[in-house]
């Protein structure tokens, strides 16, 4: 579970995701809408429900790390770069409001992570020369099947 932490001073609420990794709460922009699921009645009468939204394209993030996110998004994205989380699995809204900045740290966090490059291979000449043998193998047995009197 993700804590704010209140940088004093400023008054500031800073989320923080990795070490040197930190999003500013006037860059998250939460809205709560009502919900269907658990609630009851309730759901017809409170927005318990989060809409968490992430300017990506106007963050403070390294620019690796949101092209990352924004392969990670998916459809989560909209096409003015803003990612869209909406939060609903808890009756309470300050539950689905902290669900929804657990999911966004979540993606960000795997965003960071670089993908390991791939190194291209060649498969051993052994093994070409094994294939090919086996290849022989199996036309031997199938002339060997053969009628020997269809040849003529």
């Amino acid at each position: 579970m993700i804590e704010l932490k209140a940088v004093f001073g400023g008054e500031e609420i800073m989320i923080e995701v990795t070490d040197n990794i930190q999003i500013h709460e006037n860059d998250i922009q939460l809205q709560f809408v009502r919900a269907s699921g658990p609630g009851g009645q309730n759901v017809n009468k409170v927005a318990t429900a989060v809409q968490l939204r992430f300017d990506v394209a106007n963050s403070s993030l390294p620019e690796d790390v949101r092209e990352r996110l924004t392969k990670l998004a998916g459809q989560k994205m909209t096409e003015g770069g803003e990612l869209v989380i909406t939060a609903r699995r808890f009756r309470k809204q300050e539950k689905n409001r902290q669900d929804a900045i657990n999911r966004l740290v979540y993606l960000i966090r795997k965003a960071t992570h670089k993908p390991k490059p791939r190194k291209k291979t060649k498969p051993p000449a052994a093994w070409h020369e094994k294939r090919l043998q086996e290849k022989r193998h199996r036309g031997k047995i199938k002339k060997l099947r053969q009628d020997p009197l269809s040849e003529a």
